[in-house]
């Protein structure tokens, strides 16, 4: 019986941080006992918004480093940039024919990327979870991990698949599955316990970056925001306190334990005591994960090598599937 097929991207689009890590990297590092993985660096969706080209470049490196650094096996799992498979665009193109325009409208990511500056953005923007429908269609990938934010692209994905199958009378693309790895660990920013941590915060005090240093992931939290309380004495404690929160679940996510055990461990206790510990765990875990990176980016022949590897082997995948959607289509 065949494995279960997943895809999986990421844009090259500044700093992995450690919200990166805990809620998708490490779980796409566990996927690949199971499944077949095919794990994309995501630059033409990175371009719908200008790139400096250097910049896209060194950042495409850099991602496809820190998957490696992280255990992705890049001889098991297929790991490339999206620019090299040329069939992610073409059935794009067909995709942005099957997909309604009232359908495009409703996707929240959008509006909140484009903000009020609508009729300035690019149509790459509007037009990209078509593209994205087309990152695992082309493979007829079976599963895809999701968080929260993209639950609506993998739908539109899902509806895009049953409408070119319902038009065209033909069970083609297989309607792709989310993949729900547990509980999700929603990382939020050290600055601020309600707002997700992000690649895009003016603050870099805001994150813990895959490339920071032991000094610096010290120094961030010890300067993460916090309240004037004693820790609290049970979970519920947390609820009305996102920044309290927001540490305890970096520090559970990062020793595999539960949100329990550590307040457990850290009841009545101060934050600086906490924050200790803390800093102690997350250096354990992140710098062999910094080193690695280095020392991979030292080397960016072989990184090229591994994502032109990588290219060859999802093309031969998509190729053909791309091939049958064209007969599909009418083109000759």
């Amino acid at each position: 019986m065949s494995k279960p097929r997943v895809f999986s991207g990421v844009q090259p689009t500044g700093n992995l941080h450690l919200g990166n890590y805990l809620g998708a990297i490490r779980n796409w590092v566990k996927l690949q006992d199971g499944h077949e993985c095919i794990y994309c660096v995501v630059d033409m969706h990175a371009i719908t918004v200008w790139q400096d080209p250097a910049d896209l470049a060194r950042a495409t490196r850099e991602v496809a480093a820190s998957l490696i650094a992280a255990g992705i096996d890049p001889k098991g799992s297929i790991l490339f940039n999206q620019s090299k498979v040329p069939a992610h665009a073409e059935t794009a193109w067909i995709f942005n024919c099957v997909a309604r325009m009232g359908w495009l409208n409703r996707m929240t990511q959008f509006k909140e990327k484009a903000g009020k500056d609508r009729e300035n953005v690019s149509v790459g923007l509007f037009a990209y979870p078509n593209l994205m429908a087309a990152d695992i269609l082309v493979y007829k990938a079976t599963h895809v991990p999701v968080g929260e934010d993209q639950k609506q692209h993998l739908e539109l994905a899902r509806d895009i698949a049953l409408k070119f199958n319902h038009d065209f009378g033909i069970e083609h693309f297989p309607p792709p599955e989310p993949l729900i790895l547990g509980e999700a660990t929603r990382v939020m920013s050290l600055r601020d316990g309600t707002k997700k941590m992000s690649k895009s915060d003016a603050s870099d005090q805001s994150r813990i970056n895959l490339t920071d240093s032991p000094d610096d992931i010290e120094q961030k939290i010890r300067r993460a925001k916090t309240d004037p309380d004693a820790l609290p004495e049970t979970v519920e404690g947390l609820e009305t306190r996102p920044e309290a929160k927001n540490l305890f679940t970096i520090h559970a996510a990062l020793g595999d334990e539960s949100v329990a055990d550590v307040v457990a461990a850290f009841a009545g206790k101060q934050f600086s005591e906490f924050k200790k510990a803390m800093t102690e765990r997350a250096v354990d875990k992140l710098s062999p994960l910094t080193s690695e990176m280095r020392r991979l980016l030292a080397d960016p022949g072989y990184i090229d090598q591994v994502l032109k590897d990588g290219g060859e082997r999802a093309n031969a995948i998509a190729a053909p599937i791309l091939a049958e959607t064209k007969r599909i289509v009418g083109f000759i």
